[in-house]
């Protein structure tokens, strides 16, 4: 075999060894990192070369120098060589590593024998290289050439269960891509800036005329002036009881989703979350030690939580329940009724209800977002939302969380609140000096959601668009940015929503996020972003009815 590119050499190595792609993903994943199966496939094929802390785990599990595998420098088994992985194993012997004997075995021996090619290597066809020292991990490094290779550095076990796939494999291939020269239409992220979407004028006069006041720390809850606006807007939602004392400001509401369940979750405490989700939930929960069970939301209901399973899935060991309206990514808006019946399951079992409301003023149609703390007085609530999507400024990272209900009954837990908030000193405070300029007067996003409005428009259009499209369908979104269509997976053959992606981007430079990355367990939906133009989701949908008139995977 001529072994002048890296996929051959990939394939000529396993094939040496003995390994399929599962073993390279298996095995990987026993030295700490994690390799899709996509990512792995895109190797073996040619379509991508990997980065370079993936190429050196890739060597230490073939049991190959890097520096061959990367180019064909010199020989792949270097004579008197010990591979990383191997010694990695003799350096763990005895002190509990996560290499066991069965993976030292496959790695090579624990008296750092070289391993010895097999006999078929002398068909190599590279250049043979003049004798070289042995292969330092990171050549940058200054070393003692005998000294044995060092273990990989490996990232921490509590990240075992912590996805975020919306910029996950497919997303990091476009980069790549981009990185290339290729131009890649992004339908995979809510970020409104780069599709013409521009703060209010407001806004940013009065964030630059209190830049010189905003220098130093403030609470670790926020400024004043701006956990009061916040107070009078929970009031304007019908949330009782809440005082200032209850309104902690955070960089985003993703730092606060962190905060509150850190401070909440021991290890095996499960917390109810919806399916599909945003990722960010799932992934916070298991951080914490905790386990996030899903709920169905079902999309013959148009998306609505499935109250059957909910309580079918409640445990002694449920602490919480996760509301996510409007969602993301289904655009679904509950009724009243359906999250009265939540309230009620949650205060049957005691749950704390976690409100993520982030979209509350992205509603179209004439509907009226109710806040699932207005429903439940009697029930401890932490709700969430902010000025990223509503306001356009997603990366001034500005959110909020309100604590409601019996607060006597969380004490305990506030202290835990106050804690973290305490240990970052405090949130983005310029953008904190903005929140009563953008939560008072004028609401600019009520133009964008209107009928003629570039959001109602650019929504109705795609909606429309997809169920033109043989093979896919979709819900009609009420809320938010975001469409969650379903592909006939017999018509396409599809067994993996991922490689879809990854295809869909090959072929037609489009980055949409599967439906996996939503904590959609079928792989038969995906999510599109539809902040571009019409003009510009005409030319996309094309593209996908293009590409689904042949696809088959």
């Amino acid at each position: 075999m001529e072994l002048n590119s890296f996929d051959k050499r990939l394939r000529w190595a396993m094939e040496a060894q003995g390994m399929k792609q599962a073993d390279l993903i298996r095995l990987a994943s026993e030295m700490g990192v994690k390799l899709g199966k996509s990512q792995v496939s895109q190797y073996v094929s040619g379509k991508t070369a990997p980065r370079k802390e993936v190429l050196f785990t890739l060597a230490s599990i073939l049991s190959v120098e890097p520096s061959w595998l990367q180019d064909g420098a010199g020989d792949p088994f270097a004579p008197g060589v010990i591979s990383m992985a191997a010694a990695a194993a003799v350096q763990a012997e005895g002190r509990g590593s996560k290499f066991g004997s069965s993976s030292r075995s496959k790695f090579g021996s624990a008296e750092n024998e070289p391993i010895v090619p097999p006999v078929h290597c002398a068909t190599i066809t590279s250049t043979p290289a003049s004798p070289v020292a042995p292969t330092v991990p990171f050549p940058e490094q200054e070393r003692d050439p005998l000294a044995a290779p060092l273990p990989p550095i490996t990232k921490s076990t509590k990240l075992d269960n912590v996805l975020y796939d919306v910029r996950g494999p497919v997303a990091e291939e476009a980069a790549r891509m981009e990185a290339a020269g290729t131009q890649i239409l992004k339908l995979n992220i809510g970020n409104p800036a780069p599709f013409g979407f521009r703060t209010p004028d407001e806004v940013i006069y009065d964030m630059r005329t209190q830049l010189t006041d905003c220098e130093g720390y403030s609470d670790s809850k926020g400024l004043f002036s701006a956990r009061k606006a916040i107070m009078q807007y929970a009031q304007i939602k019908g949330i009782p009881h809440v005082t200032i004392e209850d309104v902690y400001t955070g960089n985003g509401v993703s730092e606060l989703i962190n905060i509150s369940l850190s401070a909440l979750l021991d290890n095996g405490d499960e917390v109810l979350v919806p399916s599909p989700d945003y990722p960010l939930w799932t992934a916070c929960v298991n951080l914490a030690g905790g386990t996030a069970v899903h709920y169905i939301c079902d999309e013959q209901a148009e998306w609505n939580p499935d109250l059957d399973d909910i309580r079918s899935k409640i445990t002694p060991r449920t602490k919480a329940i996760v509301v996510i309206n409007p969602n993301n990514p289904t655009g679904a808006l509950y009724s009243r009724e359906v999250l009265e019946g939540i309230v009620e399951i949650a205060r049957q079992h005691g749950l704390i209800v976690f409100s993520d409301e982030i979209y509350d003023r992205l509603v179209m149609d004439g509907f009226e977002h109710i806040s699932t703390a207005s429903l439940a007085p009697d029930l401890f609530c932490v709700t969430f939302s902010g000025l990223s999507k509503s306001h356009m400024v997603a990366g001034y990272r500005i959110g909020w969380m309100i604590l409601s209900g019996p607060k006597w009954r969380a004490k305990d837990y506030i202290l835990g609140l106050n804690m973290l908030c305490n240990m970052r000193m405090c949130s983005n405070v310029p953008a904190q000096s903005i929140v009563q300029t953008a939560l008072g007067g004028h609401q600019s996003v009520n133009g964008y959601i209107a009928p003629g409005g570039r959001v109602y428009e650019q929504r109705d259009f795609v909606y429309e668009a997809l169920n033109a499209i043989p093979g896919v369908t979709a819900v009609k979104p009420k809320a938010g940015f975001y469409i969650f269509p379903k592909l006939d997976v017999k018509r396409f053959n599809i067994t993996d929503d991922e490689q879809f992606a990854l295809d869909l981007l090959h072929d037609q430079k489009v980055l949409i996020s599967h439906g996996g990355a939503f904590n959609w367990k079928q792989p038969d939906h995906f999510r599109v972003v539809f902040l571009p133009r019409v003009e510009v989701l005409e030319e996309t949908m094309d593209k996908l009815a293009q590409f689904l008139a042949t696809y088959r995977q």
